[in-house]
């Protein structure tokens, strides 16, 4: 089958919706499919690349990334949530050189595919969309209001957090254009794809009126045979025996918790590596014994959940379905995470991981504290882990993606 997938971001830049892109694509070319990526043009990527896997990347030129003063991070300008006429021209081109049978957009990109992707066209590829965060109906994507997990959408509480997010001129009109391409996805998309039961629920798309399921992120088979870096790559790890986080290094991630979390833990605690991309409002100082790794290629962090004692994945917002928190299942570590979101659907409390309370320092203190006291059951947690992760690997769910292509792709065809 020829699939074009659209992704917002692709590697280099990653991320774990760009870690998803990457794995089904090469999944999908693994099994026989004629597989083409299409992204936004950043800066320092070239225009079209072939990948080891024989994927196909092209890299479209946005209008976001001429107008960068609109967005809080210039080097990495989302697309926004209604058509964007240049990716629109740039994947025409696309589209006419693969012919897709089936085009599947993640976020906000679908808008751009929309005007491609119509009923009115006769023959057209079927339409899949999945939503990594509810930016079906949330204009900041996050489902959060004032630091806590909001009820949903409102007249009255949206405004106030779009303009706080986005700034006074780019706010409203997010707000707006989210609202007002709902109808126009719903008409357009042949089938909703949500990567857990928070996302499926937050966006409500039962109420779209269009086939939708829940299938996951997922990790690849052979995740573990990844071959370790080089030693300079790692140097910066401690050799075993350390906490580890791996995330943006966000309140949102949870990185405030887990900081009071390891301060209480005393002076005989393990070492503490915090991976990730730091961002605006993260801690000004660390408590002794932790430091962070701004940046790791993904065959260190890979190598950093080998080594480590426990994997440590606090979020405090409902977060969709974090492949870290896979990751460290692959590798059978002990893995905390919070009772929020997709950590839901992935870990079982007290069979597969540890689950806490979003943002209880004293909660996540207790549960590092059982693990370190009790080798144990951190070693039973890790292989619950190991076990359960069998359910979210390629094998397992790149079957069930394929089946809703194929069911797309019927329909479009006797329509």
């Amino acid at each position: 089958m020829r699939v074009l997938l659209l992704a917002q971001f692709f590697p280099p830049d990653i991320g774990g919706e760009e870690r998803h892109v990457l794995n089904l694509s090469t999944a999908l070319a693994g099994r026989g499919h004629d597989v083409a990526v299409a992204t936004l043009r950043l800066p320092g990527t070239v225009e079209r690349e072939v990948l080891p896997s024989g994927v196909v990347v092209h890299r479209v030129p946005s209008t976001s990334m001429r107008v960068p003063a609109l967005y809080s991070d210039a080097d990495r300008p989302h697309h926004p949530p209604l058509p964007d006429p240049l990716v629109v021209s740039g994947l025409r081109a696309v589209f006419a050189e693969h012919d897709p049978e089936v085009v599947h957009a993640h976020n906000w990109i679908v808008h751009s595919a929309l005007p491609l992707c119509s009923r009115r066209r006769s023959p057209r590829p079927g339409l899949v969309l999945t939503l990594h965060d509810y930016s079906q109906v949330c204009a900041t994507k996050r489902m959060m209001r004032d630091g806590l997990p909001c009820a949903g959408p409102s007249p009255r509480r949206c405004p106030r957090c779009a303009v706080t997010h986005y700034g006074p001129l780019t706010g409203p009109i997010t707000l707006a254009a989210t609202a007002a391409m709902r109808p126009w996805k719903a008409h357009a998309v042949d089938h909703v794809i949500s990567v857990s039961r928070a996302v499926a629920e937050g966006n409500r798309v039962a109420r779209l009126g269009v086939p939708w399921s829940v299938i996951p992120n997922f990790v690849p088979d052979d995740l573990m045979d990844t071959p370790a870096p080089d030693r300079a790559t790692v140097a910066d790890l401690p050799p075993v025996g350390f906490l580890l986080f791996v995330g943006d290094l966000s309140q949102e991630k949870g990185v405030h918790t887990l900081l009071g979390a390891y301060a209480g833990l005393g002076p005989q605690r393990p070492p503490l590596v915090l991976v990730g991309r730091p961002l605006p409002g993260q801690p000004a100082t660390l408590p002794d014994g932790a430091r962070v790794i701004e940046s790791l290629p993904h065959a260190a962090v890979v190598e950093a959940l080998r080594r480590c004692r426990v994997a440590v994945l606090p979020s405090t917002w409902p977060d969709p379905c974090p492949t870290t928190v896979l990751e460290a299942m692959s590798a059978g570590r002990p893995v905390i995470t919070t009772a929020i979101g997709g950590m839901l659907d992935m870990v079982q409390d007290g069979v597969s991981g540890l689950l806490v309370s979003p943002g209880e320092g004293a909660e996540l203190g207790g549960a590092l504290r059982r693990l370190l006291d009790d080798p144990a059951l951190a070693e039973r947690l890790g292989h619950g882990g190991s076990v359960r992760v069998a359910d979210f690997r390629a094998s397992a769910v790149t079957s069930r993606v394929e089946a809703v292509y194929r069911s797309v792709a019927d329909r479009v065809r006797v329509a």
